[in-house]
């Protein structure tokens, strides 16, 4: 979602509603993760891959802690076949 509405919003031959659209959009993904953030809320890859708009392999390789935008990502442990995520926000 936020990747690939990144790239879109910077298209000038979108229109501007659709521009709007989708930053608003972008907005509603960080205010989701500031949420999962703030709450202390451990995410699965599959969730964390959904919210940052990627594959959930890719979610994986970048390791045990790294950024995404206002957040360090850690992998926190593992729960069955299930990889647990957390989000802390850095300003």
């Amino acid at each position: 979602m936020i990747e690939s509405s990144v790239n879109a919003i910077d298209e000038p031959q979108l229109p501007r509603e659709e521009r709007v659209i989708q930053l608003k959009n972008v907005i509603e993904t960080l205010r989701i993760a500031d949420e999962i953030a703030t709450q202390g809320y451990l995410i699965t890859s599959s969730e964390l891959a959904d919210l940052m708009d990627i594959n959930a392999s890719a979610v994986t390789s970048r390791g045990d802690n790294w950024s995404w935008r206002n957040w360090v990502v850690s992998r926190v442990r593992r729960e069955g076949n299930q990889i647990l995520w957390q989000l802390e926000r850095v300003d």
